[in-house]
């Protein structure tokens, strides 16, 4: 009986990893966005064509950026890390009581005390701001235009500018000079 004691004590001590036993090292990581049917890629390399999106296989202890794109929308890009958890940590309580060291070591390197956040991850996107067209000029901004250059042309000088050709000033209109 005692070569059984023996023989079964490692193992009584590694089963003793009560967080690992109980939550396992991964779980699963939830993204939403309003509005949905959005695509999101993270830095571990999850990618999901339409949101809502359900990863099922994510390490407890990962650190990684999520983007989320959805045409019209600005793009969102931010970080998910993981916290100790309750649950975890009286797992790893547990290991104090039971397991003793090793039960200990095995929780903390595995990550079964720790949990995703956010997670889910909810997300709102913002929408694009509409591009502003161009002003068309109207009939009375047009004979103002002919007026003002035609005084503008006597004090000062154009300049004009080309791809091909670099910036030129030309005289416009010179007034005649007066002798002293």
């Amino acid at each position: 009986m005692k070569k059984f004691a023996l023989a079964a004590l490692p193992l009584a001590m590694s089963a003793a990893a009560c967080a690992t036993i109980t939550r396992g090292s991964h779980q699963a990581f939830v993204v939403e966005s309003e509005p949905s049917g959005a695509s999101v890629e993270t830095s571990n390399g999850l990618t999901c064509e339409a949101t809502p999106c359900t990863f099922g296989h994510v390490e407890r202890k990962a650190q990684f950026t999520v983007t989320i794109t959805k045409p019209g929308y600005r793009t969102w890009t931010g970080t998910v890390t993981h916290h100790t958890a309750g649950s975890g940590a009286a797992g790893m309580a547990g290991n104090a009581v039971v397991g003793g060291l090793i039960g200990v070591v095995v929780d903390a390197s595995s990550g079964a005390t720790q949990d995703l956040v956010p997670n889910p991850l909810r997300v709102t996107l913002e929408a694009e701001a509409p591009e502003t067209p161009a002003a068309t000029p109207t009939a009375a901004t047009t004979e103002a235009s002919a007026v003002e250059p035609a005084a503008a042309a006597v004090t000062s000088a154009s300049v004009t500018t080309s791809a091909a050709a670099p910036a030129v000033a030309t005289p416009v209109a010179v007034a005649p000079a007066t002798p002293h």
